[in-house]
């Protein structure tokens, strides 16, 4: 029988009521949910007071198991528990031997082990034993076309909302560092409630993240639409003059997807009879994009579509130095595979079979 995972909604419900587990070990690549859980219990498994005396911080580095378990098996001082927090968990080199601990925990200890950048072998007797009594939660990294969908849930767990464009603003922008998201996000509220909304628009995210809302991948994805060769130049351009925030590789990728999902939207409607929020879900976006694809249809019939991603396949090879020479720089590769893909929408038309 297949192991049912635990997810970090589960997690958070579960201590949003008060609900402490002996032992949590908090595993996987993605650090924001596993520094998110840990920080929670820290704050708010004890008092200011208590955490003075029952609340420990510790490094695997420079304990061994021994010592770990010596501390676990502590009573509480001042309070009803004590703490345990161990940041870089994977460094304890004898970290099986916690199996011993867990044969009979602490009641009155909550320990918190911080596993991370990998995973644990799920198969390994001390992570059964750790499930058994307590929290085994793996962090799994989310995929790009996940990323606004998370944005927007985090916003709504503040109070506020997004818009759909935005909340692609800030994952193209930022990509998957969802620490780096939170802590962006984490500064508008006190700016949204001085202008007296909670919504949180293009606008807002243009002039305290930093972000283009008139330069970046998605209008240039618009441009296209409406075949507008001055203004894909002009965001080309601008991406040239700020390589650092619009790296060649995010602005392939971007393109790539959106011509790999139009080629899908095309055979959706061709063969199945859907309306606009199960389109959504299949091509996994946001249903305020599905106009996007409406209009490129327009222009590129299942032919093109497949000539541009093979276009956008060469801009990729070239960029890694493939088939170019030495003068050729990303501006150029870029604007000549725009200039090719526009070119396309205008020929005669191609019918795939």
């Amino acid at each position: 029988m297949a192991r049912q995972t635990v997810t970090y909604e589960q997690v958070m419900a579960s201590l949003r009521k008060g609900e402490y587990k002996p032992v949590y070990l908090l595993m996987g690549e993605e650090d924001y949910f596993i520094d998110s859980i840990a920080d929670y219990i820290k704050e708010n498994a004890l008092t200011e007071d208590e955490k003075t005396f029952d609340l420990s911080i510790l490094y695997g580095k420079d304990i061994d198991c021994n010592q770990l378990i010596m501390a676990a098996k502590r009573y509480p001082m001042m309070a009803k528990r004590q703490v345990i927090i161990v940041r870089e968990a994977q460094n304890i080199r004898d970290l099986a031997n916690i199996s011993l601990y867990m044969k009979q925990p602490q009641p009155s200890t909550v320990l918190v082990l911080c596993h991370k950048h990998s995973t644990a072998d799920m198969r390994k007797k001390y992570v059964a034993d750790i499930e058994k009594a307590g929290v085994v939660f793996v962090s799994k990294r989310l995929y790009d076309n996940q990323i606004p969908q998370w944005i927007s849930r985090y916003a709504e767990s503040l109070g506020l909302k997004i818009e759909p464009k935005a909340a692609n603003m800030i994952s193209e922008f930022l990509g998957t560092d969802l620490s780096k998201i939170a802590n962006e996000i984490g500064k508008l509220p006190i700016i949204l409630k001085e202008r007296g909304t909670n919504l949180i628009t293009a606008d807002i995210v243009e002039d305290n993240i930093g972000i283009s809302k008139e330069y970046n991948n998605f209008e240039l994805i618009n441009a296209i639409i409406r075949r507008d060769i001055v203004k894909s130049n002009r965001i080309i351009d601008h991406f040239a003059r700020d390589p650092k925030n619009n790296p060649l590789v995010v602005t392939t990728s971007v393109l790539f997807n959106f011509f790999s999902n139009l080629m899908l939207y095309l055979w959706l409607i061709k063969n199945a009879r859907m309306d606009d929020e199960h389109l959504a879900a299949e091509l996994k976006i946001n249903k305020y994009f599905i106009n996007d694809y409406r209009n490129a249809a327009k222009h590129f019939d299942s032919g093109r579509t497949l000539q541009a991603i093979g276009i956008l396949r060469d801009m990729d090879s070239r960029s890694k130095g493939f088939g170019t020479g030495p003068s050729a720089n990303d501006r150029d590769i870029l604007r000549e595979a725009i200039f090719k893909i526009l070119h396309l929408s205008s020929s005669s038309k191609l019918n795939a079979t």
